[in-house]
């Protein structure tokens, strides 16, 4: 018998799914079987695209605003999700404010280090406070946060944005220790730099410089990235707790 991700009758939220991966994850998710509520904080009308795109695949799909930094407003869309849909069975944590472009150190606006710490570790904190709950009620969940390879680099320019990610981390890595006992897995995935449908539309898929540190040679797709997600969602994956799971092609390589 061959090996399939089956999502059937589970039900995931994927935070930020308006974005370039998020709508990736969000479509993957649903072609293993899962229905997904969708959450968006200003683009309405493109979560209603997406969840029109996986109703017509046969999915329960549903659109949910939130202010993911703000716990009351993360509060306030699980009581939509639950009485919509369900309380989700996957939490794929993935929204982020963007600050590009990034700066020094000495630079950087003390503004830009507040939102990635409201976009990052706040957000972790407040969905798990808002939905980890119900799955420990159910004794099965899944909480999968998207990190980077940059929180490994740590490399000039990208302060704001790794002391975002890195806070997220250690949230998450203390939260897979809390929540075990439960049959909770909490796992991250860091992406390389990742091409996604603007690139590919813009015809921006190369970057010779990159791809030149990169061990298999080539950037990663966005389709990549959300088939490891929906594998950590999966059953296939259900010994594998507290991962910081890099998909960037051997640029970064965590060591023992």
């Amino acid at each position: 018998m061959a090996l399939t991700i089956d999502l059937s009758g589970r039900l995931a939220l994927v935070t930020g799914a308006t974005g370039e991966l998020g709508r990736v994850i969000a479509g993957t998710l649903a072609d293993a079987g899962a229905d997904v509520a969708l959450h968006f904080h200003r683009d309405a009308a493109g979560a209603e695209r997406i969840a029109a795109a996986l109703r017509e695949r046969g999915r329960r799909a549903e659109c949910f605003q939130a202010d993911v930094g703000t716990p009351a407003s993360v509060a306030a869309m699980r009581g939509a999700i639950a009485e919509r849909l369900g309380d989700p069975d996957v939490v794929v944590i993935n929204a982020i404010q963007q600050i590009h472009p990034w700066s020094r150190v000495l630079d950087e606006a003390i503004e830009d280090y507040e939102s990635q710490l409201r976009t990052c570790v706040l957000q972790a904190v407040a969905v798990a406070q808002a939905f980890v709950p119900a799955m420990i009620d159910r004794g099965w969940g899944r909480v999968i946060g998207i990190s980077s390879e940059c929180a490994i680099e740590a490399a000039p320019y990208q302060s704001a944005y790794v002391a975002g990610k890195r806070g997220m981390d250690g949230v998450l890595r203390v939260l897979a220790r809390e929540v075990g006992e439960h049959g909770i897995t909490v796992n991250q995935v860091a992406p390389g730099w990742t091409i996604t449908a603007r690139e590919r539309a813009a015809g921006h898929e190369r970057a010779p410089e990159y791809e030149a540190k990169v061990p298999l040679g080539r950037r990663g797709e966005d389709r990549e990235v959300a088939g490891v997600v929906a594998f950590l969602a999966s059953d296939l994956a259900s010994f594998i707790s507290g991962a910081f799971l890099p998909v960037s092609g051997g640029s970064v390589m965590p060591a023992i």
